[in-house]
Formats: C-alpha cells, sequence, structure tokens
C-alpha cells in the first residue's frame, strides 16, 4: 500500500503492508502501519527543523556576542563617566598623627599644600560634682532654656504627659540623649565616683551652652547639685600654605577645595606636607578592563570566521552583521582625535597584538607615564568635548549603534530578524503537523475498518461453503 500525498503535492515514499495470505485471517499491524506513514509524511518538516535549528545558533552566537559588546560598553562607561576613575584623587600626610586626610572628592586638584596646626578646635563641657551612681535626684535642671522635670515615672508634665523615670544619674543622662537638648550626657566615673557630663553638639567657640542647674537636688545625699562649665569651646587655628584659617571643628572641609582632612595634635612649628594625587592605580585597572573587554569581542568576532570542532561553519560565517561589527570595531581603535597631547590608544600604550588578528595589548609602564606627564589630556581622551570629537565619544556613539539596544542595534536587529524567521517556521510546522494529525486520525480509522474486514475473510468464506455445500450437496470436506 502507498501513502497519500502530502497538501503540497509533494509525493512521498511508499508504505508497504504485509498481512500474509489474504485468507488467512491474520490482518495487519494498523499501529506500526499507521506510524510508518505518518513518519513518512512529516519528512517535509524536515528542512524547516534544519533552518530553525541553524537560526538558534545563530541566536546563541548573538546573544553571546551582544553581552560581550554590553561588557565593552560598561568597561568605556568607567572611562567616560565624568565622575568615574579619571575624577578619583588619593591624599597622603607627611605626619599622619598631626594631620590625617579623610577623602578627596572629584572636585579636588592634584597638588601639594603645607599645613600647620597651631591649636584643635573643643567642645563646651559641663560636668557636675560627685554623685552616686544610683543617687535618686529631684527638682529640675534647665539647659539652654529648656526645663527638664526630675520624675521617678509617675509624674506627668503640663500636658498630661508621663515623664519617663529620670532621677537618677543614669536616668537623667539617657532622658537627656533621647531629647533635642543641644548637649550629649554621660555619667563619667573614676576613682572619687561619679559625675554627669554635658558636653555641647556644637563644636568651637560658638558652642556655649547656658545651664542651670540651681534646682536640682541630690535626695539621696540630701544636697544640691552644681553643674559648672568644665572646658572652654575653642576654634581650631592652622594654616594652609601660610593662608591662616579657623574652624569650628576639627574635621576640616572647605580649606583645600575637595579635601576632608582631620586635624590631630597641635604642632605650630612644624609643617606637615599634603599632597592631593590622581588615582593612577584605578585608572590603569580600568584601561586594563576596558581593554580586555575589547579583545573579547574581537576574539567572538574571529571565531565565527572559522568552523567548530565538529568541522562544520560556525553559525555567523559569512553573515553581514559580523563584518560590519569587525569594521565599525576595527575603525575605532584607529581612531584620532583633534586635540591634546593624547590623541590616540597608542598615547596610552595601547596597540595592535603582534599576532595581528585585531586584538589589542596594553604596556602599563607606558600608560603610567602618560598618565603621569599628561593626565588631563587622557581624561579629555575619554571623556565628550563640546569642542571635538573625544575618542571616548564616538565610541560610545558606535557601541550604541551595535550591541542588543533598540531599536538600532546591529545585534538587536539580527536577532529580530531570525526571530521573525523563526515564528513562520515555527507556524509551517504547526500547521503540518496539525493537518498530519488529522490524517494520522483518519488513516487509522480506515486501515482498522480495512484490517476488520481482512481479519473477516475466512469466516465469509466458510459461510459461502457451508451455502454451496447446501445448494449442490456437494461437499468440499468430505472428511469434516
Amino acid at each position: 500500500m502507498e501513502c497519500p500525498e502530502s497538501d503540497d503535492n509533494t509525493t512521498m515514499g511508499s508504505v508497504g503492508i504485509s498481512f500474509g495470505s489474504p485468507t488467512s485471517g491474520q490482518g495487519f499491524d494498523v499501529s506500526t502501519t499507521v506510524s510508518a506513514i505518518v513518519a513518512n509524511l512529516q519528512a517535509v518538516e524536515t528542512p524547516w527543523k534544519n533552518q530553525l535549528t541553524t537560526l538558534q545558533s545563530e541566536d546563541t552566537a548573538l546573544t553571546s556576542i551582544g553581552t560581550d559588546l554590553g561588557s565593552l560598553s560598561t568597561a568605556l562607561n568607567a572611562l567616560t563617566d565624568f565622575n568615574g576613575v579619571f575624577s578619583e584623587k588619593e591624599g597622603s600626610s607627611s605626619d599622619t598623627s598631626v594631620v590625617s586626610l579623610t577623602s578627596a572628592t572629584p572636585a579636588a586638584v592634584a597638588g601639594s599644600h603645607t599645613i600647620e596646626v597651631g591649636q584643635l578646635a573643643q567642645s563646651f563641657s559641663y560636668a557636675s560634682g560627685d554623685l552616686g551612681a544610683n543617687d535618686i535626684l529631684s527638682g529640675s535642671l534647665t539647659i539652654g532654656g529648656q526645663t527638664i522635670a526630675i520624675s521617678d515615672g509617675t509624674a506627668t508634665d503640663g500636658s498630661g504627659n508621663r515623664i519617663p523615670a529620670n532621677n537618677t544619674p543614669g536616668t537623667l543622662a539617657s532622658y537627656i540623649n533621647d531629647g533635642d537638648y543641644g548637649v550629649e550626657a554621660n555619667v563619667v566615673t573614676d576613682s572619687s565616683g561619679s559625675r554627669l557630663s554635658l558636653v555641647s553638639d556644637t563644636s568651637g567657640a560658638d558652642g556655649a551652652v547656658t545651664i542651670d542647674s540651681s534646682g536640682l537636688g541630690d535626695a539621696t545625699a540630701k544636697a544640691a547639685v552644681g553643674i559648672t562649665q568644665a572646658q572652654q569651646g575653642q576654634d581650631a587655628q592652622f594654616s594652609v600654605d601660610n593662608i591662616s584659617m579657623t574652624s569650628s571643628s576639627n574635621t576640616v572641609t572647605a580649606a583645600i577645595p575637595g579635601v576632608t582632612m582631620q586635624l590631630l595634635d597641635v604642632a605650630p612649628d612644624t609643617p606637615v606636607q599634603v599632597e592631593i594625587t590622581n588615582n593612577n592605580s584605578d585608572v590603569e585597572s580600568a584601561v586594563t578592563t576596558f581593554v580586555n573587554a575589547y579583545n573579547a569581542v574581537i576574539k567572538d568576532l574571529n571565531t565565527q570566521e572559522g568552523d567548530t570542532p565538529s568541522g562544520t561553519a560556525e553559525p555567523l560565517y559569512g553573515n553581514s552583521a559580523v563584518a560590519l561589527l569587525q569594521q565599525q570595531l576595527q575603525g575605532l581603535a584607529t581612531f584620532t582625535q583633534s586635540s591634546g597631547a593624547i590623541r590616540s590608544l597608542s598615547d596610552l600604550g595601547i596597540t595592535e597584538s603582534t599576532n595581528h588578528d585585531g586584538t589589542l595589548t596594553l604596556d602599563t609602564t607606558a600608560l603610567d607615564s602618560a598618565l603621569n606627564s599628561n593626565y588631563q589630556d587622557a581624561t579629555n581622551f575619554f571623556q565628550a568635548s563640546s569642542s571635538y570629537t573625544s575618542f571616548g565619544a564616538n565610541m560610545t556613539t558606535t557601541l550604541n549603534g551595535l550591541g542588543n539596544s533598540a531599536p538600532n542595534g546591529a545585534i538587536y536587529l539580527a536577532l529580530q530578524q531570525d526571530s521573525s524567521q523563526e515564528s513562520d517556521l515555527n507556524k509551517n510546522i504547526t500547521s503540518e503537523n496539525s493537518a498530519i494529525g488529522t490524517q494520522q486520525s483518519q488513516l487509522t480509522t480506515e486501515l482498522n475498518e480495512a484490517n476488520y474486514t481482512l481479519q473477516e475473510i475466512p469466516e465469509e468464506l466458510q459461510s459461502v461453503n457451508e451455502l454451496y455445500s447446501a445448494i449442490t450437496g456437494y461437499n468440499e470436506n468430505p472428511g469434516g
């Protein structure tokens, strides 16, 4: 028996049905026969499935290249960002026991400064007389015009709110710190006993706080509690490059633009040298990451020009998107800008590798030398300028047109094209499978009927023989 022709009039191969002698009543295997016919019908899908596999392999390769292009864009951004590694500064002090550098922002300018510290800033502080740590206080205490009523936890204020227990030195200190009284309270203890200490929240000469303890008593000692000034507040006095300055705090942020420094000790006759430098090490690390990311993309593209380990062509062999990427990236590597001492990658020690495969090599010694001699020009090479097109700005624009970015990225467009073809192929396969499913159902019904008929032939023959014998009196089976 031959299978039917497909819908597209393409004749499939024949499928034989073996049922032995037609009068044996054995029939044939319907399930196996239908499966063979269906397999024959499905052969029309093979070219579609092969094309779909090819497109999916292309997608995998394109996606990998797109990912590496994204990594290259990220690496480039670290160099083109105005707040990136080129803006980082480092600082050092010739005597960290006197002046310590805390931070340097992008606003800091590389250079050397001389610092002399004549006086440190200090805060006003106040202390009570000796108290027992567990003494019970009574009365009231006024700080900066705000009166604190002493309570055992059962009293209320004028609004009827319960006043937490604050009638020991420790609970009073906690109560003060929970409020907004302009001081930090502590209980300090030494060999002579405990005292309530109050330190102004405002450092320097303007941080004085009025304290009135005339209403405060020690119920345990049956004595008044006096609080007096323990330390006079004062501003720091220092000079930067022989210019006299003052600061209410020992943390100084405005003396050198972008630099925060800590004054730690008085040394009026001992100048401290402070150096603000560019962070070459982080820049060099970022440039290394950039070169490695560029090389990763180039190697991706080079791989697509050859064969797989099994000897077949790579998925993107001959693909126009690969050729476009190679052309664009090679153009970027040789770009020369029109301004500054650093105009090309080679001026930073970045050159084509000796194996001439399009990858780059980095000479870190040459890069370090370029940063030391032309740091600002190196910065301008990567960062955008209104007066000329920088390498960094040109590369950023180009990469935006090559990667996964919609709507015009080369990788994005290639993936979209593949996706459209894959959608059409999947529709064809789905439609063909649906038609084959219908044919399979029909074949199963028809062949089951045919098989039933074949299996009934011996019984039909027997009936004919019996009828013939009855009419003619002839017995075909005399021994029966």
